[in-house]
């Protein structure tokens, strides 16, 4: 019988990490429809970028509220999960505590845990009072309606429940321990889980240790059950931050990528050695497909992996002057709108055995409308104020361009710039004789 728990333990595991390397699989493969993009230069940066913005958290702390109380969730959830290994260890071969060999500094790591898992518990309802009832701005804002909203509250029961249970099982082992019960030992040090061990007196030995074990099971299956959840929800970041600060781009912020095949045209139309009639080579006068995007499949996978990394806090949209103006732009939900429509491609591609079935559905118009995107002012403050430097701009300034080199469809006020630039050399309705009459005036 004893060894029916540890297989039973067994295929849980086997279950639980096989649907989530499934759920792996497909987040690489929907990331990767995305165009490729060099982002393998300066590594060193890239590193650094990693270790102080993700694991660091220093753009987080910037808000210093919320920033503290998301180091202690993410501190708290990092370091708590250290017991999952042990607890694996003890579900595979029938032991108990297997690290209790540790002796003083195991009965630190478990006081440390249960401290960390109180302070989770009170950063959590702290969250919660914040998002559901101060609802802040950024918060309570419309594009946060439905799912979004439920995900963001899901989150934080769940890991209400997860704190929940290591304590109540901490707290259920303590009491065993205390009454002297075969197989729980007496180690560890629980500076919080000893007071709830009133909870348990006056009840038999026997139902104290169901109630431990059914913590037990309940706290492993738990924790399988939210890293599986990681793939449908906004706390994919969990897992996503350090990729998508390591492959952030590094040039200076306001520098804009240009299109290659337009950057060879320009540079024979100024080489005063080239000869317009001769036949170019094939790599100077082959262009792209599509100039910019208007789909997902249009952008590079840098950018996919942006959206699936958007932890929907909302500090870029808080940052918008667009937004802040009255405009409709918001740059969360750029990203939220394309990883649902990345989302709807995947099981487009998942129910065509493969292959993407065109379905007439786009990301720009269908999700995301022009008037959003040009009330962009391309200030970069959104990719400013992203925690885990995600950059809506880029794709707002790769759907512009589709607009422009495609359709023919910049506003008025656009297209009337770059009229006289073409017929003047410059953005005003100057004759080029005229530019300089305004200094007259200075007389």
């Amino acid at each position: 019988m004893h060894y029916l728990d540890n297989i039973f333990f067994a295929i849980l595991l086997s279950i639980g990490f096989g649907y989530f390397a499934i759920n792996v699989k497909k987040l690489l493969r929907n990331i990767n429809l995305g165009n490729d993009v060099d982002r393998k230069d300066n590594a060193t940066a890239r590193w650094k970028n990693m270790a102080m913005i993700a694991l660091g958290q220093s753009k987080m702390v910037k808000k210093p509220i919320a920033g503290a109380l998301h180091v202690i969730v993410y501190v708290g959830f990092v370091i708590i999960n250290i017991e999952l290994l042990e607890i694996v260890i003890d579900g595979l071969f029938g032991t108990h505590r297997v690290f209790a060999f540790l002796g003083g500094f195991y009965s630190f790591l478990i006081g440390s845990f249960e401290v960390l898992a109180f302070l989770v518990l009170f950063a959590v309802v702290v969250f919660w009072i914040r998002r559901n009832t101060i609802k802040l701005k950024r918060f309570a804002s419309s594009d946060l309606n439905g799912k979004p909203r439920k995900d963001a509250n899901y989150i934080l029961y769940f890991e209400v429940v997860l704190m929940s249970l290591f304590l109540l099982m901490n707290a259920s082992d303590f009491w065993l321990q205390q009454a002297g019960s075969h197989h729980y030992i007496q180690v560890g040090s629980f500076p919080v889980s000893h007071f709830l061990t009133p909870l348990f007196n006056g009840m038999s030995e026997a139902k104290v240790i169901l109630l431990e074990r059914t913590f037990w099971w309940l706290h492993i299956s738990g924790i399988l059950v939210f890293l599986n959840y990681l793939y449908f929800s906004k706390h994919l970041h969990i897992l996503l931050a350090f990729p998508n600060t390591y492959y952030a781009d590094l040039n200076p912020k306001g520098q804009f990528d240009n299109l290659e095949s337009v950057t060879k045209e320009v540079r024979l139309m100024m080489d005063p050695n080239a000869d317009p009639f001769a036949t170019q080579p094939a790599e100077v006068t082959a262009v792209p497909s599509k100039f910019g995007a208007s789909d997902v499949q249009d952008l590079n996978w840098v950018q996919l992996l942006n959206a699936y990394t958007c932890t929907e806090c909302g500090r870029c949209t808080d940052a918008c002057p667009a937004n802040q103006t009255g405009k409709k732009l918001s740059p969360r939900k750029i990203m939220m709108d394309t990883r649902d429509r990345l989302e709807e491609v995947s099981r487009n591609i998942d129910k065509n055995k493969g292959v993407f079935i065109p379905d007439n559905i786009s990301l720009l118009n269908n999700y995301i409308t022009t008037e959003e995107l040009w009330a962009c002012t391309s200030c970069n403050a959104c990719v400013q104020e992203c925690p885990v430097n995600i950059s809506p701009l880029s794709i707002i300034m790769d759907m512009r361009r589709f607009l422009v080199m495609e359709q023919s469809a910049a506003p008025m006020s656009l297209n009337a710039m770059m009229t006289n630039i073409e017929n003047n050399g410059a953005p005003w309705q100057y004759n080029q004789q005229d530019r300089l009459n305004w200094k007259n005036e200075l007389n």
